[in-house]
């Protein structure tokens, strides 16, 4: 089955947007440095990565070795249609938020709204293609994006593919090197190692 442009793109798109956006970065500084709105914003940005991580390794116990051809329901699934892109978000504006500043977690949430509701619509085409009225009873029932706590079913038992689930342990794991980096910056910044160029809230 031919992968739709778009899903092909989603990679190399997210990390161009990444790159330029640790460009920013690198070169500016919050407006808020030494203050409690400073604090706030990071630790705010630490809970939402720490969300992020711990969810997408639950995603990847479900997923591993059953994302291609098999329909998975249940766990975070069962709540919501894309919980890997929702903890994605959730991740990525926490990462945004770890740079103390509103305009770089802004830049990431226009970033996300513009690109990955087409990748979730591909994706869905996709999927009704494999599966039919069984994904369409599922799209009908689940909610897209935003997770319905209240729906979650679990299994007693599932096999997972360790091998594969050891893989995704790395890319859950993202979110929290990239806030080390974001202090390495900081860091940088304190010591006069990168010079500062912007100051932005």
């Amino acid at each position: 089955m031919a992968i739709p442009i778009i899903e092909k793109l989603r990679i190399p798109l997210s990390r161009l947007f990444a790159i330029a956006l640790l460009i920013v970065i690198l070169f500016s500084e919050s407006k808020w440095d030494e203050s409690i709105i400073e604090l706030v914003l990071f630790a705010g940005g630490c809970f939402l990565v720490a969300i992020a991580s711990l969810g997408r390794l639950w995603c990847s116990l479900y997923i591993a070795g059953y994302k291609t051809d098999t329909l998975i329901t249940q766990g975070p699934y069962s709540m919501c249609r894309h919980p890997l892109y929702f903890l994605s978000f959730l991740g990525a504006l926490g990462v945004g938020l770890a740079t103390e500043t509103l305009l770089i977690p802004l830049i990431i949430l226009i970033g996300f709204g513009l690109y990955y509701p087409y990748i979730m619509r591909s994706e869905e085409a996709d999927l009704l293609q494999r599966h039919g009225d069984v994904y369409r009873s599922y799209r009908d029932a689940t909610p897209l994006f935003f997770p319905n706590l209240s729906m979650l079913q679990e299994p007693q038992s599932y096999t997972v593919n360790t091998q594969i689930f050891r893989q995704h342990i790395f890319d859950a794991l993202w979110f929290i090197w990239l806030i080390g980096i974001m202090e390495i910056i900081e860091g940088f910044h304190k010591l006069g190692i990168i010079p500062t160029i912007l100051k932005v809230y």
